[in-house]
């Protein structure tokens, strides 16, 4: 079984159709990197997926749970919705990290607000020395141990940004995704992030990865997507869609991203 299917999803912001039926699975473990021009629909689909907005129509099922049924009104309730948002890790573009908060303070915070949660439905709960030790354990694997005092202001824009991957890690999401995550970031400070998230990858880190770092879906993803005008444009291996493209859209699109 897939580990994600989504299946026809639509969605408009009035009568503007955003995504036109989008379908595509991945198993657990794959990376998968969502390309395209700007307006194509990736941010919206990634949006969608972790539920922050809500798609019209088609279904999101992550394994053997349901997620999202747009033919039926109950699975678009607030309380669904916020359930639904755990299945996902989100790393934004521009880190929103909260600034009154320390390094571990950012990492730690939705764990204690969802251990408390957890200790009125089943009486039990994770420690806050356990909470704490699997923060520091995490910013030792984005190499930030020695900031978890720091304040988001004192840190460089690439710090703040593997700040903001090991906190969505915190919750151990069964898929983790980026949006455009080295888009507000210079060169220099792209590589060390994205160096970062390819030593993610192994078979127990799901990611969809959308990004204008051609390269870097090359040499990570194991599948692509390349979405144009609101759909699945093509998808394929790397190879498939770099050495072979299909679509005319495709193949422009690949001329002016890599000349």
């Amino acid at each position: 079984m897939a580990l994600l299917e989504v299946k026809e999803l639509k969605k408009y912001f009035g009568d503007t159709e955003v995504l036109k039926s989008v379908s595509f699975s991945m198993e657990r473990g794959e990376v998968l990197a969502i390309i395209g021009s700007s307006g194509s629909g990736k941010t919206t689909l990634l949006r969608c997926l972790n539920f922050l907005e809500t798609a019209n129509s088609g279904s999101i099922r992550v394994g053997e749970h349901l997620l999202f049924d747009g033919d039926d009104p109950a699975f678009k309730s607030s309380s669904r919705i916020r359930r639904n948002r755990l299945f996902f890790g989100l790393v934004f573009q521009s880190f929103n990290l909260f600034p009154q908060y320390t390094v571990l303070g950012n990492l730690t915070l939705a764990a204690r607000l969802s251990a408390k949660d957890q200790t009125k439905i089943t009486g039990e709960h994770e420690s806050i020395d356990e909470i704490n030790n699997r923060a520091y354990a995490l910013l030792e694997r984005v190499g930030l141990s020695h900031k978890c005092d720091a304040y988001p202001c004192e840190l460089s824009g690439g710090q703040q940004q593997r700040v903001a991957i090991a906190r969505a890690l915190m919750l151990t999401p069964d898929i983790l995704c980026f949006d455009e995550p080295t888009s507000a970031l210079d060169p220099e400070l792209t590589k060390e992030v994205l160096r970062v998230i390819r030593g993610l990858k192994s078979g127990d880190n799901t990611m969809i990865v959308v990004t204008h770092e051609m390269e870097f879906a090359r040499n990570v993803a194991d599948k692509i997507i390349f979405m144009a005008n609101g759909i699945i444009e093509e998808i394929g291996t790397p190879e498939a869609i770099f050495e072979h493209p299909q679509s005319p859209i495709l193949q422009s699109f690949l001329n002016n991203a890599l000349n």
